[in-house]
């Protein structure tokens, strides 16, 4: 039966034709399958840090409470008053306050311990405001902490630039990867792969490729073997046509501005009748290992059966051979390139360069949109659950927000974010021009909603809003040159900073 949610948004597939299902350590570099916990609830410490004890003979941790803003305050506008009371056996030295993670103000190092916050300053949506004091010995409480959501219009903080239609003129756009000299190549649903020049839309296709473009299939991957600067190769995932529609992974070869001679690598099943839940991203991970992400092909009952490529990622070597660490080589047929499973329809996903650290967005049903923790082996439970779960047979989101409002709005897991269709993914590098504590941080987007999130590992997988969009998004990409690139149907939004 067809749910309200896919119901509701079929039609705003079909007038946009979208490509999104909006309905409702091993030695492979990525580690091993851990249950994932829940992130924190509102008004605690991302991340749940200790206190830390300094030098001397002073061991005694100092304590903070945050008073102001409540946990989960609502339409936050204007300059906001955030105050902490402090305590400490010998003596306070000093409060910090942060917004997200990123110090607002110098310490206070007098009571009644504040500082003032100018809520335009930041893009609207959720936040998470913080203190914590130290002491003269230099010991340092745990952070206490307040979900917020900022209301009003601005869709990107202060010191950030965004420019909408940065690149236009592309059509039905799905997926984009970025070459080592900071080309862009693009997707085109229909088939065709669009390439970025300078900041311009290079007239004509790269290359053409003939697929299937009904509902959500079409050409809905691509990628950039890290080898790129040796071999020129460059992968897409799309829905071939002969012998039936089914999906196919191959290779192009760039030499210049132009692309030929294809090379099929991998072909997988016949697709069933239904045109949605085809997944679509692939990437590179550590070794060279190709990873795709394959939906559920609108049959749940695929995504947990080992034997059935879909509702999976799977795992290849740059040739399309099984790599001879994947955990499933005793399954029959294409069964072997099965890395993980219990997935509906992850459309994007993302590896963190250096780390490996992969993060899946898988879109829900009715309920909730997930982001999990990549790992050999996991199960994500799909469709025994969807979202946050206690059972220990499945590996539980790191991350998920509801596809309604909760009551009281802010409350639960995903704070104040809601959405209907999460899409991304990008991992912000080290070294780049945001501030250090965008560093390492994994940026998601929601195409229904129009917004893009970061989600801070670093502090507990706490999510702050980082900006809203006049379009929407379908993926998201960190450039070599420290931007933020944020791929719509129709054209590129930038984001920038100093």
């Amino acid at each position: 039966m067809t749910s309200p949610s896919r119901t509701r948004l079929l039609a705003l597939w079909a007038s946009a034709a979208v490509v999104l299902s909006a309905c409702g350590g091993g030695s492979d570099g990525i580690p091993a399958p851990v249950q994932s916990p829940p992130p924190p609830a509102s008004g605690t410490p991302p991340g749940g840090v200790d206190g830390g004890g300094g030098g001397g003979s002073d061991k005694v941790v100092p304590t903070a409470t945050l008073t102001a803003p409540a946990a989960l305050a609502d339409d936050l506008t204007g300059t906001l008053q955030v105050t902490a009371d402090a305590t400490d056996n010998i003596g306070v030295a000093s409060v910090e306050f942060q917004v997200d993670g990123i110090t607002v103000g110098s310490p206070d190092t007098a009571a009644p311990y504040a500082v003032t916050v100018n809520t335009a300053d930041h893009a609207a949506g959720q936040h998470v405001v913080r203190a914590r004091s130290r002491d003269a010995a230099g010991n340092v409480s745990a952070w206490s902490a307040a979900t917020v959501r900022f209301g009003g219009t601005t869709a990107v903080a202060k010191g950030f630039t965004k420019t909408d239609g940065w690149v236009s003129g592309l059509t039905s756009a799905t997926a984009m990867a970025q070459l080592p000299d900071g080309r862009l190549l693009v997707a085109q649903q229909t088939g065709q792969l669009r390439l970025v020049k300078n900041g311009q839309l290079v007239p004509g296709p790269l290359a053409s490729f003939t697929v299937d473009p009904a509902g959500e299939r079409g050409l809905i991957g691509v990628a950039v073997h890290p080898k790129f600067s040796e071999n020129g190769w460059v992968y897409v995932h799309y829905t071939a046509v002969d012998n039936g529609a089914h999906g196919r992974i191959s290779r192009v070869t760039m030499i210049g501005d132009a692309a030929a001679g294809e090379e099929v690598l991998v072909d997988l099943p016949a697709l069933q009748a239904a045109t949605n839940h085809n997944g679509g991203a692939i990437h590179f991970g550590p070794g060279d290992k190709l990873y795709v992400a394959v939906g559920d092909n609108a049959d749940r009952t695929q995504a947990g059966d080992l034997d059935k490529v879909f509702g999976k990622i799977l795992r290849f070597n740059d040739d399309g051979s099984y790599p001879a660490d994947n955990p499933y080589l005793n399954r029959p047929g294409q069964a072997k390139a099965v890395w993980a499973r219990g997935l509906r329809n992850p459309f994007t996903f993302g590896i963190q360069p250096g780390t490996g650290t992969l993060y899946i967005n898988d879109v829900g049903e009715n309920t909730w949109e997930e982001i999990n923790i990549g790992a050999k082996g996991a199960h994500y439970g799909w469709p025994a659950t969807e979202g946050p779960t206690d059972d220990t047979s499945y590996t539980s989101p790191v991350f998920a927000y509801k596809q309604t409002a909760t009551v009281p709005p802010g409350s639960g897991p995903g704070g104040f974010f809601t959405g209907q269709s999460i899409v991304g993914a990008a991992f912000y590098p080290a070294g780049g021009p945001f501030p250090a504590a965008y560093h390492g941080g994994y940026f998601f987007a929601d195409y229904v909603s129009r917004f893009v999130g970061r989600l801070d590992p670093a502090n507990g997988h706490a999510a702050y809003s980082f900006a809203r969009l006049s379009q929407n998004p379908v993926d998201v990409l960190a450039g070599n040159d420290g931007a933020l690139y944020v791929l719509g149907r129709a054209s590129i939004t930038r984001i920038t900073a100093p």
